[in-house]
């Protein structure tokens, strides 16, 4: 077992341990600065297909190869901000099933947070995803939101 996947292990196993906290205000307050324009305009290129959907949804769960675990560690399966690994972030992972939440960032937006991180939280970069990926896992937000 290579160490980053035992660090995860690890993590995990101590964070089911710890109570889970309040439910989270909707819409959450955001912690994260405004994207550059050039971002911040962008609009979703792919189509939300079926197979799109689907494809963001592997990403986002971990189970594309390749990708590490997903971003349900932190955001919780559901989305709802209470993955393995969330108690041990502040501000709290960003609850993607409040709708308010969500459909008030832009495409833009989403898709600089997830290739950059998000400055003064636990949200990192996520260099390994390209462009489509990427977009992918802006439809899956969005669908998780409903």
């Amino acid at each position: 077992m290579n160490k980053q996947w035992y660090a995860l292990l690890v993590s995990f196993s101590l964070s089911m341990a710890l109570p889970v906290g309040a439910q989270q205000p909707c819409p959450q307050p955001r912690f994260t600065g405004e994207a550059p324009a050039e971002y911040l305009l962008m609009e979703n290129p792919v189509t939300a297909s079926r197979s799109a959907l689907g494809a963001g949804k592997r990403l986002y769960l971990g189970n594309e190869k390749g990708t590490g675990p997903g971003c349900a560690v932190c955001h919780g399966n559901k989305g709802d901000g209470r993955g393995p690994l969330a108690s041990g972030s502040d501000p709290a992972p960003r609850d993607f099933t409040c709708e308010r939440t969500v459909n008030g960032i832009p495409d833009g937006q989403l898709f600089w947070i997830i290739r950059y991180g998000s400055p003064n939280t636990s949200m990192p970069a996520h260099p390994q995803f390209d462009d489509e990926q990427i977009w992918q896992l802006v439809h899956h937000l969005r669908h998780l939101a409903r």
